[in-house]
């Protein structure tokens, strides 16, 4: 041993002594693993026997054998027959560390639109956000119960990496039901919410360097899963039709598209445009990837059916969450694959996904199968019709702004665009009036020439909110136009 008794054993007794909460053998452990790190013993230096280490320091043997254990486990010590001795280990060169330089994130993720971090709870006015304190909790845990109860361990598993099949067999009958969708469970992939959905649509029917469409201004999930697969992006504009069809652009890989009510503009895509893309997606081998979006909630008419729906044998994957019409943090949303594709992804489907969620699978599908599903969606159908009628009131009673409301006929947000303010930093100032609204610019890749306004969710706030909010933000939208009158 390269340092004296009496040194070594007045180390490891402050260290006890310092210990605070650790256990004896864990303070034991770091402060012979520290003296090492830092040079005090030596290597090929013997330490004292585990018995003498054990009577100076008045602690257990036990306890010293299981500290000089896991340090000869990590490679710091040498045990043998004759006792410990400290291992070699590489000394670091002495000089001052460089301060280490900035990480820089591959180019194709510098692109990612920037998005806001969530609240929980959820502040006014974040779109995207249910009135999750409407949902019927004690129903949902006497479900959850019930499985697990009825499954018990067999659950714990990974399970089908497609997803459970009652879940995709309630689904299916859903979609049929609701979205004129005719579909085998066997197309029916479970994902972790939409965006999941997006990120296997990529992988599955693309590679790097290919095109894809977006609508613009459109869903930054999608445009940000498009840039992380290497994707080139092409941005095709909406209007009170939905997506144009880019003609003066080369046929791309994937196609995205919220057709039922677009994200954030709110339009329907006409019934002339959804045949068109469609022609357009067969004549040049494209796939559609359609996010059924909001569609659950319409509040004038008959539902709008799914694009998926309209021809036989379309190239359309179709995707949808509960995310909005449940609760965020279910994460469970799903993919229909056409039935051309089913046999060809399923070996990387496999290779992709783990399954998982399965007690939360099952009360899903005992949720929609009992009926639950179809009386929450309507009364919830009403809640937001009724939020989106009081809103509009409030913001044509107190937006005295230049302003253009643009909502649609459902769903969970209304866009108001204001033209000639910095919308990035309204919704800044907001969020210190706890109000959460996106900007309408951040919805565009091509900021030169997006339109600013704010991107209001009604879902999560109560219609009692609603005027005093929007005084408020009228307050800070005033000296934040630019130069206008």
């Amino acid at each position: 041993m390269n340092i004296p008794d009496d040194p070594f054993f007045a180390l490891l007794s402050s260290s006890l002594q310092a210990r605070g909460t650790e256990t004896l053998q864990r303070s034991l452990y770091a402060a012979l693993r520290e003296a090492i790190m830092q040079g005090q013993l030596q290597a090929q230096s013997w330490l004292p026997g585990s018995r003498a280490i054990a009577e100076r320091l008045q602690v257990s043997r036990n306890t010293v054998n299981a500290a000089l254990e896991q340090l000869a486990m990590e490679g710091y010590l040498r045990r043998d027959r004759r006792g410990s001795r400290v291992a070699a280990l590489p000394q670091p060169e002495c000089h001052e560390a460089p301060i280490p330089e900035p990480v820089k994130l591959p180019s194709r993720l510098q692109r990612l639109p920037q998005v806001m971090p969530r609240d929980t709870p959820p502040l006014l006015f974040t779109p995207g956000t249910p009135a999750i304190n409407y949902f019927p909790l004690p129903l949902w845990r006497r479900l959850l119960d019930r499985v697990l109860r009825e499954e018990g361990s067999s659950l714990l598993g990974y399970g089908d990496a497609a997803g459970e099949w009652p879940l995709r067999v309630a689904i299916a009958r859903h979609l049929a039901l609701s979205r004129g969708i005719d579909c085998d469970a066997r197309q029916i992939v479970i994902t972790e919410g939409a965006l999941e959905g997006v990120n296997l649509c990529t992988q599955l029917l693309s590679e790097p360097g290919q095109t894809a469409w977006v609508e613009e201004p459109g869903y930054f999930g999608a445009k940000s899963a498009f840039l992380a697969a290497g994707l080139a992006l092409e941005t095709v504009p909406v209007d009170e039709e939905g997506m144009q069809i880019a003609v003066n652009l080369p046929p791309p890989t994937l196609i995205f598209t919220s057709p039922s009510h677009q994200y954030p503009i709110g339009s329907v895509l006409s019934a002339t445009r959804r045949l068109a893309l469609l022609d357009y997606a067969r004549q040049h081998g494209t796939w559609i990837v359609e996010d059924d979006y909001d569609s659950e909630f319409r509040f004038s008419g008959e539902p709008i059916p799914a694009m998926r729906g309209m021809v036989d044998n379309a190239p359309v994957v179709y995707l949808g969450t509960f995310s909005k019409t449940l609760f965020p943090s279910l994460r469970i949303g799903f993919m229909v694959l056409p039935s051309m594709l089913v046999e060809a992804a399923q070996p990387a489907i496999r290779a992709l996904l783990r399954g998982g969620h399965r007690a939360e699978q099952r009360a899903l599908a005992c949720f929609i199968e009992e009926g639950h599903y179809a009386r929450h969606l309507a009364a919830m159908r009403r809640l937001y019709r009724k939020r989106q009628a009081q809103l509009h009131d409030a913001l044509e009673q107190e937006l005295t702004v230049p302003h253009q409301l643009m909502a649609g006929e459902g769903g969970l947000h209304m866009t108001v665009a204001i033209d000639g303010i910095d919308d990035v930093a309204l919704v800044r100032q907001a969020r210190l009036h706890q109000m959460a609204p996106s900007a309408l610019s951040s919805f565009y890749l091509n900021r030169q020439q997006a339109r600013t306004g704010l991107v209001l969710g009604y879902g999560n706030t109560s219609a009692s909110q609603f005027t005093t909010a929007i005084r408020t933000l009228q307050r800070l939208i005033v000296p934040l136009r630019r130069g206008q009158g």
